[in-house]
């Protein structure tokens, strides 16, 4: 076959056609997003769904077996401390069932004095962690006594005063759980020997019908919980928090209270972290170890009542002036965390050192300067040094 000379200019112009093609497809600038590096607040948070729950909450429940008479009460009613509210018909009472209703009231007794103990305990803690903040205080001016330490202070401070206002509500229900059980065994003894008599059962706070348990008149057992009591002016939130995040959080942090139904979200504070985490079964069948965290409202709302779902967000960390990098420009590379700064129309990949961070901002300890710029959502297209292009 004859190869003529119009042919291979052809062929050599084809070429040369598809080699400048080819180079301008491989080198065509990547259209990326960048944000610049500056300074700002950062706050670290751990966020959770919880419930709210009355701070103490009363079981009534009958003292003896019998029958009980219908409960007029119902769901959200008023109650006042020793208010009448279930009538019951005893059985016949054996040796032990009055042993029973005595050990009943032994253990209250017991309960109460533990308590009331502990609420001393804590009245002795809080005195001393107030010595101790005015002696910071005093020494903070002087230089002597960092301001770190002066926080803390005030922070156990602070913990401390929750800690006693839950004691003392601790002994109160503590004391009327005692006056609930002596009335029970001072009623089974006045009962006549035919047993036609009636018990009252009182209600031993005052508070609101949380719960009717048993509304209808039936034979009930001794100990069957017939309705639950609450103060509904008095709401805490417990938090059911896996425990890897649990171990982030300290009694005294500042917590929002979120999706409650409110216009604004609602300020709290934690109380306490409960040492003992427990397995639960997650919705998609995982085991997972969670802790009880109990918030006290900061300002509590008239319209939440007794086991309403909310979302509860707590500030682990915060700092008011720290270099900030989006979180969707750092990414895991072999020396740790890296990423792209655009540099005379180039990815430049670099090293950086982070610290804490949230769902939208890290915080950069080096690496990276203030008023440069990184590219966010880096794709897997992108290359060190290849060329981009900021999309408009």
């Amino acid at each position: 076959m004859r190869v003529t000379r119009g042919s291979l200019m052809l062929i050599g112009t084809l070429i040369a056609l598809g080699t400048t093609a080819l180079y301008a497809l491989r080198t065509r600038p990547l259209p990326v997003e960048v944000a610049t590096v500056g300074y700002g607040p950062l706050q670290s948070t751990v966020e959770d769904q919880a419930e709210t729950r009355s701070h103490d909450r009363y079981v009534v429940a009958a003292p003896v077996a019998g029958r009980l008479l219908r409960v007029l009460l119902r769901d959200g009613d008023p109650v006042t401390a020793g208010q009448s509210v279930a009538t019951l018909a005893p059985v016949p009472l054996s040796v032990r069932e009055r042993e029973e209703a005595l050990a009943a009231v032994q253990s209250a007794a017991a309960t109460e004095r533990s308590a009331r103990a502990q609420l001393d305990h804590d009245r002795q803690d809080l005195a001393q962690a107030g010595r101790d903040l005015v002696r910071l205080r005093s020494l903070s001016p002087q230089g002597l006594a960092s301001i770190q330490a002066l926080e803390h202070a005030r922070t156990a401070v602070t913990s401390l005063e929750m800690e006693v206002a839950a004691a003392h509500h601790r002994a109160l229900a503590a004391a009327a759980q005692l006056r609930g059980a002596q009335a029970a065994l001072n009623a089974i003894r006045t009962l006549g020997p035919n047993r036609t008599s009636t018990l009252t059962v009182h209600a031993p706070a005052a508070g609101r019908v949380l719960r009717v348990l048993e509304p209808s008149e039936r034979v009930i057992g001794s100990g069957t919980p017939i309705m639950i009591i609450g103060d509904l002016q008095h709401l805490e939130v417990v938090m059911e928090m896996l425990s890897t995040q649990a171990v982030r959080v300290k009694p005294g942090m500042s917590a929002e209270i979120l999706n409650w139904g409110g216009e604004r979200p609602l300020r709290a504070r934690v109380r306490r972290v409960e040492p003992y985490a427990f397995t639960k079964i997650s919705a998609l069948g995982v085991e997972e170890k969670r802790s009880n965290v109990i918030l006290d409202f900061l300002e509590p709302p008239a319209t939440l009542g007794d086991g309403y779902r909310v979302e509860v967000r707590i500030v682990v960390w915060s700092a008011p002036h720290v270099l900030l990098s989006p979180l969707s420009a750092t990414f895991r590379c072999t020396t740790g965390w890296c990423v792209y700064v655009l540099a005379d129309n180039r990815a430049r990949l670099r090293s950086v050192r982070i610290g804490h961070r949230n769902d939208e901002a890290v915080e950069i300890l080096s690496g990276l300067r203030a008023g440069e710029r990184v590219i966010t959502h880096p794709s897997n297209d992108l290359v060190p040094e290849a060329r981009v292009t900021i999309k408009p």
